[in-house]
């Protein structure tokens, strides 16, 4: 809250905070800044003191005003929008002169820095959001379990015997085995057994997190203008990833079965995609799960027009055993599998893994080699203790249960709210239908300490949504729901 007691001026501290989001990403490159008068509202000011924070806003080059559209923050990528001698800085109608005046100086001191346009979604400005530091309350826009949460003793403890070990300065001295520990390896092929993907360890790899994984994936088997199929609504950072690295992103639209079976076949006859990307089980952020029909027929169309499907199981560890997985019904020969355990177990341990056929197994490593040669063994032998004594296990089991009474008490708290699910509430996220634009919404409760996740977030194209993602394990204090009840009161008037 702005305080007139303190040693900055209205002015200052509204400016001071608008300039701290835009610094730490929580606004976007491309985002509009509300209104003169939406920001006043907002705020409890008058306009006169947002025009003058807007004002100096204008002159550090954080924003720009656009011509009867309103401030903009200023677009760091490709320039869009030429300056030209006609451009002015827009004036809120009804706005008393003395307010609406702007200082000619600072404006073409912003104009000269100049004008960039709107990107699509950003993938550095949406990790450093998310991941940013608001404040102490729960956060519901998060998309990992709470610390707390993953808390442990077997993996210090793991880690202890590892680093104990006689054979420790063997392995420290060396670069170590390019697929990964071969330990490790042996005990993921016995877990993706009991999915029913049956694999060998030498057709695994191990990765710096998931994320990694499909990266290697990526750049071995698709080059720039490659036309690509991702689930829309999906994680923003995929299509931010691929499109940096120049691919032509389909977007698909997901359905509680699995992907509209009717676009990707109309994809596949004009396009001709090389990948399918898809999270089968605990979609990201529906939830939804894969059904036997839909996988059938998505292993068709791969085999039919030449495409691999490449499945990212991150939540495997919270979902049933008996879930539709393609690569289960695929056996690996169009599929590769992709997971990780920073969701589950320790996210800065960045141990990720891609099982993938026989075929293609020597060139994903060969990119792998080429980008990080070889990935920790001491941490992969840690972890391979972890799961080889049953911690893993009974540590994703305790997590589960209490997952299930967290997202009983988020949903229950989120239809007193006067919140809907656009779909069933399982796993970790709940997509919520609010009834306002989550967009406006989100930057209204950044003011109250929480960050929330929009449903503009999750699609190829930013757009305007009225649903947001919720994270079950961090919506169970009603304080956050009474405060979301009153901005969005607040946001509808």
């Amino acid at each position: 809250m702005l305080m007139k007691s303190s040693t900055q001026s209205l002015t200052e501290q509204l400016s001071a905070r608008i300039s701290e989001r835009i610094r730490n990403r929580l606004l976007a490159p491309g985002a509009r800044l509300p209104s003169v008068r939406q920001c006043a509202q907002q705020n409890g000011v008058s306009p006169s003191t947002v025009v003058a924070a807007y004002d100096q806003l204008l002159a550090q080059g954080l924003v720009e005003a656009r011509k009867n559209r309103g401030f903009f923050v200023r677009e760091s990528g490709r320039a869009a929008h030429a300056a030209d001698e006609e451009d002015v800085p827009p004036v809120d109608p009804g706005l008393e002169s003395a307010a609406a005046n702007w200082s000619t100086a600072h404006w073409f001191a912003a104009r000269a820095a100049g004008r960039r346009g709107v990107s699509p979604v950003n993938a550095t400005a949406l990790i450093r959001g998310m991941f940013h530091k608001v404040s102490d309350k729960p956060q519901p826009g998060m998309g990992v379990f709470p610390p707390d949460w993953l808390e442990s003793t077997f993996m210090p403890a793991a880690v202890r015997k590892v680093t104990s070990s006689r054979s420790l300065q063997d392995f420290s001295l060396q670069y170590g085995e390019p697929l990964g520990d071969a330990g490790l390896r042996r005990l993921l092929a016995k877990k993706l057994a009991t999915l029913n993907v049956h694999t060998a360890p030498e057709h695994i790899i191990t990765t710096v997190g998931a994320t990694h994984a499909l990266d290697i994936v990526s750049r071995t088997l698709l080059r720039p203008g490659d036309p690509v199929m991702v689930e829309e609504p999906g994680w923003a950072v995929e299509f931010a990833r691929l499109a940096a690295l120049g691919m032509h992103i389909l977007p698909v639209p997901r359905r509680a079965d699995g992907p509209d079976l009717d676009v990707m076949a109309r994809y596949c006859e004009v396009h001709k995609p090389k990948l399918y990307v898809s999270v089968s089980v605990f979609h990201n952020p529906t939830g939804y799960c894969l059904t036997p029909g839909s996988a059938h027929r998505i292993l068709q169309l791969a085999n039919q027009h030449n495409f691999h499907v490449v499945e990212d199981d991150t939540y495997s560890h919270i979902a049933p055993e008996h879930a539709t997985r393609l690569t289960a019904l695929d056996g690996l020969q169009r599929t590769i599998y992709v997971s990780g355990f920073a969701k589950i177990l320790a996210p800065n341990w960045r141990i990720g893994y891609l099982a993938a056929p026989p075929t293609l197994v020597e060139q994903l490593l060969d990119t792998k080699l080429l980008a990080t040669l070889t990935t920790p063994a001491l941490l992969e032998k840690a972890l391979a203790l972890c799961i080889e004594q049953g911690q893993l296990r009974r540590h994703a089991e305790r997590i589960r249960t209490r997952l299930d009474a967290a997202r009983a008490r988020s949903v229950k708290l989120a239809l007193s709210a006067g919140c809907t699910f656009a779909a069933e509430p399982v796993g970790l996220f709940g997509w919520v239908e609010t009834g306002v634009d989550t967009d406006a919404l989100s930057q209204r409760m950044l003011d109250e300490g929480y960050l929330l996740a929009p449903g503009a977030l999750f699609h190829a194209e930013r757009k305007p949504s009225t649903l947001m993602r919720i994270n079950f394990a961090t919506t169970q204090d009603a304080t956050f729901w009474r405060i979301f009840e009153r901005v969005r009161a607040e946001q509808g008037r």
